[in-house]
């Protein structure tokens, strides 16, 4: 790969990690990108770095376009390792006039880098720079998802550098939104906001409202992470909408471990109650898929059943670390109830509801408990509930 320029003078100079599988508990089967952009004018700016393993490929890039030493300043749009890790070689090499950053963006560089001499700027929201023929526009997104966090804004170009929002996951040598499947390109982008944004809904609710009311003029969104939205930004923001509004489908996902398979057939069970109200289930398995792809199922449904067997008086550890990793990401609006199988105790439905309660989520029914394995009588119980969480999930979208 080489420089791509994006728009008139506006260059990616990013890297591609094709073999990176885990993001923080996140799954990336199909790689990323760590996205970095260069503006080549009277001032040479260049926007982020890359993951520090990644620097070769970056300067290879660069100096495809100038000689790196060209590089008048540096925009630290974010801070996190993927973005910066490459931060203090770059400003080593090419010995920039200025590196701006927000005002939490010079606490983080600071706390990371330890730094001693570097030409750090802050600019706040509203605050512009320019590049000669360019003007960079600079707007605070704190917490989205990381309190330095902020996008850049090229009026002339309309072209919007927005940090980590609007990305994906995914390594490709295609560089533009209309390049790909568009199918599969939102399904990578759903999966990268239930998985890193979902925890900050509100903020994106907020962000967006603050982008309409500076009627911001955008044809193009370049994001640190995957593929640059060309022509159709649009549908990138229309999603972020519909996600970060907590909109679900008519649908349910039910999320279990089993031992002997007594919870297994209970779940199957529940499904087939939800499905006789009309709403169609994911039946997920703990054990067999990974915590990341049953996110993005629950960012999707609105009904939301966890099912476990009761070990050591609490949950299977496969339900104990999906159930903490869907907590922290904090789902809202959901409905549902929880249910297991025991054989001499039965807490596990006393934990399962306590991780629904911190989600907030409507617990239709107080849960269900079979010791062992249940009879006929005892699936008839366990379609009622899908029953019960299916006439929730309806009356949500019929009100």
């Amino acid at each position: 790969m080489s420089a791509e320029e994006i728009k008139k003078n506006v260059y990616w100079v990013g890297a591609i990690d094709w073999n990176v599988r885990d993001f923080h508990g996140y799954s990336t089967n199909k790689g990323t990108t760590y996205n970095a952009y260069l503006i080549k004018d009277e001032k040479n700016i260049l926007f982020d770095t890359v993951k520090g393993p990644f620097e070769h490929e970056m300067l290879h890039n660069i100096n495809s376009v100038m000689n790196p030493k060209d590089i008048d300043y540096i925009v630290v749009n974010h801070v996190e390792l993927d973005h910066s890790g490459y931060l203090p070689e770059m400003i080593k090499l090419c010995q920039p006039e200025k590196v701006f950053c927000s005002p939490m963006g010079k606490k983080a560089i600071e706390s990371h880098f330890h730094p001693e001499g570097w030409p750090l700027e802050v600019v706040k929201s509203g605050d512009s720079i320019s590049s000669g023929s360019k003007t960079i526009q600079f707007l605070e997104t704190k917490m989205l998802h990381w309190p330095d966090s902020m996008f850049s804004y090229i009026p002339e170009d309309k072209l919007l550098i927005s940090s980590d929002a609007f990305g994906q996951h995914w390594a490709t040598t295609e560089r533009f939104s209309d390049q790909v499947p568009a199918p599969e390109l939102m399904d990578h982008c759903e999966k990268y906001y239930a998985n890193i944004l979902t925890p900050f809904s509100p903020n994106t609710q907020k962000l967006l409202a603050k982008v309409a009311e500076m009627g911001l003029d955008i044809d193009m969104i370049a994001p640190d992470h995957g593929l640059i939205w060309r022509d159709n930004p649009g549908d990138i923001i229309a999603a972020y909408d519909r996600w970060s509004s907590y909109t679900a489908d008519r649908t349910a996902v039910i999320i279990y471990d089993s031992m002997w398979h007594s919870t297994e057939k209970m779940a199957k069970s529940i499904s087939n109650g939800l499905l006789s109200e009309g709403v169609q289930s994911r039946v997920m398995s703990a054990k067999v898929n990974h915590r990341s792809d049953i996110m993005v199922e629950v960012l999707r449904a609105k009904g939301l059943i966890l099912g476990s067997p009761t070990l050591n008086n609490g949950v299977m550890p496969t339900m104990a670390d999906v159930c903490t990793y869907v907590k922290g990401l904090r789902p809202r609006k959901k409905v549902g109830g929880c249910f297991g199988s025991f054989g001499w105790s039965g807490e596990s439905v006393k934990h399962l509801n306590g991780f629904l309660e911190a989600m907030q989520c409507e617990i239709v029914e107080p849960g269900l408990k079979i010791k062992n394995v249940p009879t006929h009588d005892q699936f008839k119980e366990c379609f009622e509930l899908g029953v019960s969480v299916g006439k929730a999930v309806n009356a949500a979208f019929d009100d």
